[in-house]
C-alpha cells in the first residue's frame, strides 16, 4: 500500500544511531536504532514486552525526555523538529497519541466536549469548532453519540474518540500504542479498517505498536519493524518478514495459518504474499498441508467428571425491561478449563458477578456441586469460587508479595503459622518462592498477574474464574501465564473460566467455549467448530480463525478437524518442550 508520497523528500521521522536510557535504570532502553518512516506511510512496530516499542513512541511525541527523563546520544528528527528542543506541547502540533487505556485520554464530559477540548484551547472561533468536531466526527463514525458521556461508550466507540481527539488538531503522524488490547475481535477488525482508511484518506503517518500481529496485518502495512531488548533486528515488508523464522524466535506470535504451513513442512516465499490468507498463492503448499492433515493424529479427550457448576434459565436486568442476561443455562465439569467468549457488552462479566453472589438473578438458579447456591453469602462463595479480574492492579492493596497473598487469610482469622504455611505452599507452585519477601513494586506486570492468582489459589477454591487474564500481554508472557493455569487444571484439578475475546488463547487452551450474544447463549461447543462456523462468528461479533480459510483454500473439507488437530499438534510440542 506504499503511499505515493512516500518514496519523495526527506523521511518524516528519522532516528539516526540513537540510544536513549531512562534516569532509574543501568542499562540503556534504546541502543543504536536507525530508523526512517516516510510521509503517508504505515509502520507496525512489534516485539516482546519490556523490547522498547513504547519507549519509541515516547520518544517520538516529546515525553522523552521532558516527562520522562534520561540520557539520550544519536539523532532524532520528527516532522524536521527536534522532540527534545520543541518538547511535548510543541510535538503536539505534529503528533497525536492513541493510548491502550481510552479511559485516561478523556477530558470533557460529553463526546462533543472531548473533541473541541483541544480546539478551545487554541481559542478557536466557535463557527469553525463546531465545524470540525462534526467533520472529525463524522471521519472517525461518531457523529450520532456527540452529546454521549464517554463512560456510556463501548470500548470500540471511546476507541474512536480518542482517534478522533488527535485528528481534530490535523496533526501528520498518529501513533497507537496497542490499540487492540481491550476489544473484541470484531470491534479490533473495525478498528484496523478505521485506521486503515484515515491513513489513506486523510494522508496521515501512522505507526502501531501492536502483539496481535495477525488482526493489524488484516488491513495492509508498509513494513513491520521488529524489536527485541532495544535494538531493531528486522525492519521488513510483511510478505519478507513472515518468510523467515524472526517472530518466533523473538517471542511473537505469526499468523496461525503461517505456522500451520511451516508445520508441514514447507518454506513460504515472499512471492506468494503471505500477509493475507485470503490473496496468498496457496497452490505451491496444497499437497503438504493436506499430507500432514491426514498424517497427524490427535488423541481425543473426554470429561466424564460430575458437574461444578450448573447455570440454570438465568436472567439478571440492571435496569427493568432491560435485560442484560436471558435464560442462560450451561453447565461446567470438574476439571474443565472452559471460555467464555463474546463481543463487549454481551453479558460475559455480568454472568461472573452472578456467580459470585455480586449480583443476584432475577430468574433462575446457580448449583455448585449439585446445591443451590442462593443461600451462601459472598463470603461463602469466594472460598470455593475465585474470581481474578483483568488487571492486577485492581487487585493488590498490599506493599509486599507474602501480606498480599496471605490477605484473605488472615482476614479470615486463620493462624499465623498456617497462613505461612499455606503462602509458601502456593508462592511455590506459582514460580514466586524466592520473590516471597519483595515488594509488589518490583514485579513485572505479568508477575503482578501471578500475585492475584496466588492470592485467590491460597483460599483452595475448587473453581477459578479469570477476567482476560492475557490482556496485553506479549506472546512470551501469554504462554507463560497460560501454561501456568494449563498446570494448576492438570495437576491439581482445578476448574477453570476464562472470560477472553483471545481467540488464539480459546483455541490452544480450552476444550470447550459458550458464545454470548446480546444477553443469550448463542452456542455451547468446542472451540473449533465455533470458530469455524460463520454464523455464530458473526452474530457473536467473533473473528473466524484464518486456519479455517487455509483449510477451504487447500480443499480440507473438514475445517473443524483441521483446527483441532493443529491445536492438538501444537500442545503435544508444548508438552516435549517442558
Amino acid at each position: 500500500m506504499q503511499n505515493s508520497q512516500s518514496d519523495t523528500g526527506l523521511p518524516i521521522i528519522e532516528f539516526s544511531d540513537f540510544s536513549f536510557k531512562y534516569r532509574a535504570q543501568q542499562e540503556p532502553t534504546l541502543q543504536h536504532i536507525n530508523l526512517k518512516v516516510r510521509k503517508g506511510e504505515k509502520i507496525l512496530i512489534t516485539g516482546p514486552s519490556g523490547c522498547g516499542k513504547s519507549t519509541i513512541v515516547h520518544c517520538i511525541n516529546g515525553l522523552i525526555p521532558e516527562a520522562l527523563p534520561g540520557e539520550m546520544s544519536g539523532k532524532l528528527s520528527v516532522c524536521g523538529l527536534s522532540p527534545e528542543d520543541a518538547g511535548i506541547f510543541g510535538m503536539s502540533r505534529h503528533v497525536g497519541t492513541v493510548l491502550q487505556d481510552t479511559d485516561g485520554q478523556f477530558i470533557g464530559l460529553t463526546v462533543a466536549e472531548d473533541l473541541a477540548f483541544s480546539l478551545e484551547n487554541d481559542n478557536q472561533p466557535q463557527e469553525e469548532l463546531f465545524r470540525k468536531v462534526d467533520e472529525v466526527a463524522h471521519i472517525v463514525g461518531m457523529e450520532h453519540f456527540l452529546k454521549h458521556a464517554p463512560s456510556e461508550l463501548s470500548g470500540g466507540q471511546k476507541q474512536r474518540v480518542s482517534m478522533g481527539g488527535v485528528l481534530v488538531d490535523d496533526v501528520e503522524i498518529l501513533l497507537f500504542d496497542e490499540p487492540l488490547a481491550n476489544l473484541d475481535p470484531a470491534t479490533g477488525k473495525t478498528t484496523v479498517d478505521l485506521i486503515d482508511r484515515i491513513c489513506r484518506e486523510q494522508d496521515k503517518t501512522v505507526i502501531i505498536i501492536e502483539h496481535r500481529l495477525e488482526d493489524v496485518l488484516y488491513r495492509d502495512v508498509d513494513r513491520i519493524v521488529v524489536m527485541n531488548e532495544g535494538k531493531i533486528i528486522a525492519d521488513e515488508t510483511p510478505d519478507e518478514l513472515l518468510c523467515s523464522d524472526i517472530l518466533a524466535e523473538t517471542g511473537v506470535r505469526e499468523p496461525l495459518y503461517v505456522t500451520a504451513i511451516k508445520h508441514a513442512g514447507c518454506t513460504i516465499r515472499p512471492e506468494d504474499h503471505p500477509q493475507h490468507i485470503e490473496s496468498m498463492n496457496i497452490e505451491p503448499y496444497r499437497q503438504k498441508v493436506r499430507r500432514w492433515f491426514e498424517e497427524t493424529k490427535i488423541p481425543k479427550k473426554e470429561n466424564s467428571n460430575p458437574y461444578a457448576l450448573q447455570i440454570e434459565h438465568v436472567s439478571y436486568s440492571y435496569q427493568q425491561g432491560e435485560p442484560v442476561l436471558s435464560d442462560i443455562s450451561f453447565h461446567v465439569r470438574k476439571g474443565e478449563m472452559m471460555a467464555v467468549v463474546g463481543k463487549n457488552g454481551a453479558g460475559k462479566s455480568t454472568l461472573s458477578s452472578l456467580v459470585c453472589g455480586f449480583l443476584t438473578p432475577d430468574k433462575g438458579r446457580i448449583l455448585l456441586n449439585g446445591e443451590d447456591i442462593a443461600p451462601l453469602s459472598i463470603k461463602e462463595r469466594g472460598e470455593k469460587i475465585g474470581m481474578v479480574m483483568q488487571s492486577p492492579n485492581q487487585m493488590i492493596s498490599k506493599p509486599m508479595i507474602s501480606e498480599e497473598v496471605g490477605l484473605g487469610l488472615t482476614v479470615r482469622g486463620v493462624s499465623q503459622e498456617e497462613i505461612t504455611e499455606r503462602v509458601n505452599r502456593v508462592l511455590t507452585i506459582c514460580g514466586l518462592y524466592p520473590m516471597r519477601n519483595w515488594p509488589v513494586s518490583a514485579l513485572s506486570f505479568g508477575q503482578k498477574k501471578r500475585v492475584s492468582i496466588a492470592s485467590i489459589l491460597v483460599m483452595d477454591p475448587e473453581i477459578l474464574i479469570l477476567d482476560e487474564p492475557t490482556a496485553g500481554q506479549d506472546f512470551r508472557h501469554y504462554t507463560e501465564i497460560m501454561e501456568f493455569l494449563k498446570k494448576l487444571n492438570t495437576d491439581m484439578g482445578l476448574t477453570i473460566l476464562m472470560i477472553t475475546h483471545d481467540m488464539h488463547l480459546m483455541l490452544e487452551y480450552t476444550d470447550r467455549a459458550v458464545v454470548l450474544a446480546e444477553g443469550r447463549l448463542l452456542a455451547d461447543d468446542t472451540p473449533a467448530r465455533i470458530l469455524t462456523d460463520e454464523v455464530t462468528a458473526d452474530k457473536a461479533c467473533l473473528k473466524k480463525t484464518s486456519l479455517y480459510d487455509l483449510a477451504g483454500k487447500c480443499g480440507i473439507p473438514e475445517p473443524d478437524e483441521f483446527v483441532n488437530r493443529f491445536i492438538g499438534y501444537e500442545r503435544m510440542q508444548r508438552e516435549a518442550e517442558r
